[in-house]
């Protein structure tokens, strides 16, 4: 059975900085797009960030946290790593890590991924 946990949220002031942490078991994920999406009260869930293979080549990220944002893989403890730098209060959201088959450039959209984690909460005060 496929799970992915995901854990590192908490509360931190405005310019802090977090690291989420996604173990990934079930099978072995080498070969798969791994990323995280986000959900913030009263919106859609939304891509923040996917990596595949290897190489900071192989890592996408929305325009919304690029320069802030870093995501990273342990491909032999298959976990994915989320470093978030100058957090911001629109940060604020639940974060969700996501994983599937890879397929090229990693989607954009949260259904295009087959497996996903329970969330963790993220709070940025101001």
């Amino acid at each position: 059975q496929v799970q992915l946990v995901e854990s590192g949220g908490g509360l931190v002031e405005a310019g802090g900085s977090l690291r989420l942490s996604c173990a990934a078991s079930g099978r072995t994920f080498s070969s798969y797009v791994m990323g995280w999406f986000r959900q913030a009260p009263g919106k859609e869930r939304e891509f923040v960030a996917a990596a595949f293979g290897w190489g900071v080549s192989n890592t996408y990220y929305a325009d919304s946290v690029k320069g802030r944002f870093t995501i990273s893989r342990d491909y032999a403890k298959n976990t994915v790593y989320l470093q978030m730098n100058s957090l911001k209060p629109e940060d604020t959201a639940v974060y969700y890590c996501v994983a599937r088959d890879a397929v090229g450039s990693p989607p954009r959209a949260f259904n295009e991924y087959a497996y996903w984690g329970q969330g963790t909460q993220v709070t940025v005060s101001s």
